[in-house]
């Protein structure tokens, strides 16, 4: 099953100009716990899904009380720049969108 259809919400964001925001939330708690307990989403994903340095992801964080994770990293070009081909940083979920996760 693809990350789309197992989380509520995958969507992307800015954070500021120089960062990316992406925030994956779940409606059902064993659907989070899940996620958590086999690490699923990590640094090491991540960097290869965006082709990121470890020291490019600034944070990863799971959220129990929303029952979210929330992926922040920076941008290979900042907001608005001649080179940004997505000002709002609202693409930029699509390659965890289309992860699939194994399920038990």
């Amino acid at each position: 099953m693809k990350l789309k259809d197992y989380a509520t919400i995958v969507r992307s964001k800015n954070a500021g100009p120089f960062e990316i925001t992406i925030d994956i939330m779940f409606e059902d708690k064993d659907r989070y716990e899940f996620m958590k307990e086999n690490n699923i989403i990590n640094k090491k994903l991540i960097q290869q899904l965006y082709q990121l340095d470890e020291k490019e992801i600034h944070h990863l964080v799971y959220f129990d009380s929303a029952q979210g994770i929330k992926v922040t990293f920076a941008r290979k070009v900042s907001s608005g720049s001649i080179n940004d081909r997505d000002v709002y940083g609202a693409q930029q979920a699509s390659p965890l969108q289309e992860l699939e996760i194994e399920l038990e």
